[in-house]
């Protein structure tokens, strides 16, 4: 199934939006509190921007004629995840939003120099091209917020 480029654009723009008003108003202190599903919010930022990353070089690698990297089992995935939040956990709310801008700053340049077959998301493994994955963590925060009054 071949993705409509301008659609993803919008897709993965909009999910940024819908993040970044979910994390509005929060302060220091509250986006690093470990209390998020035993995360941060910072932590989930780190993880969203860990994912923009793969996903872009996912998006250049198919473009170029190669097979997706990225396909794995639940058990892989919780580990690379499991990883990628013991790597970045100590980080700053500084580095986590410069991350997050500059990986969708990646992401966007990649779609929108995808080739066809870049843009055939049957392609894709666990970095799925028609990804929900930010409007999960989206959600998961407001969710959060919500039940901590913030």
């Amino acid at each position: 199934m071949t993705a409509d480029r301008e659609e993803l654009l919008t897709r993965f723009r909009a999910m940024r939006t819908e993040l970044l008003e979910a994390l509005d108003g929060l302060g220091p202190g509250q986006l690093t509190e470990p209390t998020l599903d035993g995360w941060s919010v910072n932590d989930h930022l780190f993880h969203l921007a860990a994912w923009d990353y793969i996903r872009a070089q996912e998006v250049e690698r198919i473009s170029a004629g190669h097979d997706s990297a990225w396909r794995m089992s639940g058990e892989q995935d919780a580990a690379l995840n499991a990883l990628l939040y013991d790597l970045h956990r100590e980080l700053s709310v500084e580095q986590a939003f410069w991350e997050l801008r500059r990986s969708r700053e990646r992401l966007l340049a990649a779609i929108e120099t995808a080739t066809p077959r870049g843009l055939d998301a049957s392609l894709y493994g666990e970095a799925a091209l028609l990804s929900r994955h930010e409007e999960q963590h989206a959600g998961w925060i407001r969710r959060w917020r919500a039940e901590r009054g913030y």
